[in-house]
């Protein structure tokens, strides 16, 4: 659907961007709310943060826009949520993450 930008002037165009700036912004923020909704605090995820070996962990906090995660090896990182995978339970055998054991991590 092509426009001709060359009707409008310099303000319109300038209120023009100003709505599809805020449109765009409107959109990402409804998508990142769908994604928020499919992450539950105490799931199991896993994601790989470029220049790292794979990570898994336990959701401990849901952000704004970001997921917060409790490694295996105790460390915090915020994730987006388009970046976690659910984990099966028996696709990891981590004595650590016992229900018990991150309960405690959580509470640092």
């Amino acid at each position: 659907m092509p426009v001709d930008l060359t009707k409008f002037s310099e303000v319109q165009l300038v209120k023009l961007n100003q709505e599809i700036v805020a449109r765009l912004r409107y959109l990402q923020e409804m998508r990142m709310q769908q994604q928020m909704q499919n992450v539950k605090v105490g799931e199991r995820v896993s994601f790989h943060a470029p220049g790292h070996d794979p990570k898994t962990g336990i959701v401990s906090r849901c952000n704004r826009k970001t997921v917060t995660v409790i490694t295996d090896e105790g460390h915090q990182w915020n994730v987006a949520p388009v970046f976690l995978s659910k984990v099966i339970a028996s696709e990891t055998a981590n004595p650590h993450t016992s229900p018990h054991a991150i309960q405690l991590i959580c509470k640092r």
